[in-house]
């Protein structure tokens, strides 16, 4: 117990020191127009525009075309060359926890994912999000210049926001709050295959089942009647935090560790009226489903290309082949990373452009599908005027780890600092090493 306490104080002190240092000032807002001229535009729609240009203003993309093309007077902005360089929409991460995890599992101080008990569609991952996290510059250096948090928990552990990875606290961060409610469907049996669901489940069994399904059955029920009272005379906070399930305006994300607990899980929200239904966590169990899939209209997030395959017969490039099959289906597809070394995004969406989607189409599975997947694919997620300037200039393929090499990242037209921990580091020991 002694050895224990010491080891936990010895790694609060590390978290604490840490602390001490600075991460990069946060940008202030876009003061003059910017106009990147000569570079080759990856719009995030499958076009390409080689000697482009894109200009914008007041954090809104206002014109995207050829270079040439373009008969905008230059005068009032500030002009940036970057011929030869790759421009592209910035990287959208969805259904992670960055900012709420600083060091990994087993520090439970560096860790606020999640909430006691198994009904809190109430509580809101945002509240807990760190806008001074280290890992958050780190990941920006990749081209990741959004990302989706999400509460950890069983059944209904709260709603998930958008936030964008330059700010001074989690108001500032905030892109589309409370986009999502969060829903773990229970298993029946015990975890099969290679792995396990990542997202924490209920006990498995028959009996624990159907006292999970009752549980999510009870309060759903209440919440549909709740969401017809326009002025509930008792106010709910559970119920209040479900309504939008029913409206439109907010998405029920599913993780179902078992391909019959997704069939359920999505005809369960059907029953109660969801509108939009989203299923996550997926790998190639779900490709069994494909057909009831498309014929429901569900989009996947793909857990993690760069992982292990599920089962001992499977091909062991199957977690690279999944996108381009689901694609070729017509189900739209979004990549998350389900490993703490979150910065690999762009290079997990890399590989599945080497088994089988064009390299246009894997960059949309980490900008315009998983915007579109996420609701916010009216602001951001490609390059096209009105939207959002959340830009990623790189001197290499962005989705190749081999060349990319981010110069310049704008989020909604402001230039943020490229520098983090990994590369201060760096600094400080190219310098001990040179002086030897």
């Amino acid at each position: 117990m002694k050895a224990k306490t010491i080891s936990s104080l010895m790694m609060l002190f590390c978290i604490l020191f840490q602390t001490t240092a600075q991460n990069p000032p946060v940008a202030p807002a876009q003061k003059k127009p910017v106009i990147l001229t000569g570079g080759t535009i990856h719009t995030g729609t499958g076009a390409v525009i080689g000697n482009g240009l894109i200009a914008f203003s007041e954090g809104k993309i206002t014109w995207v075309g050829k270079a040439s093309e373009s008969r905008l007077d230059r005068s009032g902005y500030d002009v940036i060359d970057v011929t030869g360089k790759e421009v592209y929409p910035g990287l959208i991460f969805p259904g992670t926890t960055l900012g709420l995890t600083e060091i990994g599992s087993g520090v439970d101080v560096a860790n606020d994912t999640r909430e006691t008990g198994e009904l809190n569609p109430d509580v809101r991952a945002i509240a807990a999000y760190n806008t001074d996290s280290h890992v958050i510059p780190v990941i920006r250096s990749n081209g990741i210049l959004l990302a989706q948090i999400v509460p950890q928990g069983s059944l209904l552990p709260g709603t998930s926001s958008v936030v964008q990875l330059d700010a001074w606290n989690w108001t500032d961060a905030a892109y589309k709050t409370d986009n999502g409610l969060m829903l773990g469907w229970p298993r029946k049996s015990q975890p099969a295959g290679r792995r396990g669901a990542t997202f924490p489940q209920p006990m498995a069994g028959t009996e624990a089942y159907n006292k999970n399904v009752e549980l999510l059955e009870k309060i759903f029920t209440d919440a549909v009647a709740y969401s017809a009272l326009d002025k509930p005379v008792d106010f709910n906070l559970r119920l209040d935090a479900m309504r939008g399930l029913f409206d439109g305006t907010r998405i029920l994300f599913i993780n179902a560790p078992e391909a019959r607990g997704m069939i359920e899980a999505v005809m369960f929200a059907k029953r109660y009226g969801v509108k939009r239904i989203v299923l996550t966590g997926v790998d190639e169990m779900a490709w069994e489903l494909k057909d009831f899939l498309k014929g429901n209209n569900i989009p996947v997030i793909l857990e993690d290309p760069l992982s292990l395959p599920r089962y001992d017969y499977s091909d062991t490039k199957e977690p690279f082949k999944l996108a381009e099959k689901f694609t070729r289906e017509g189900i739209l597809v979004g990549l998350s990373y389900s490993n703490q070394a979150y910065g690999n995004l762009p290079f997990a969406a890399g590989e599945t452009a080497a088994y089988g989607l064009t390299k246009e189409e894997a960059l949309q599975t980490v900008t315009l599908n998983t915007a579109k997947i996420l609701g916010i694919d009216d602001v951001t997620g490609s390059l096209e005027p009105g939207k959002d300037a959340n830009i990623v200039v790189s001197t290499g393929d962005l989705l190749d780890m081999r060349t990319n090499n981010v110069e310049l990242a704008f989020i909604t037209g402001r230039s943020i600092s490229l520098d983090n921990k990994h590369k201060q580091l760096y600094r400080r020991f190219q310098v001990k090493y040179d002086n030897q």
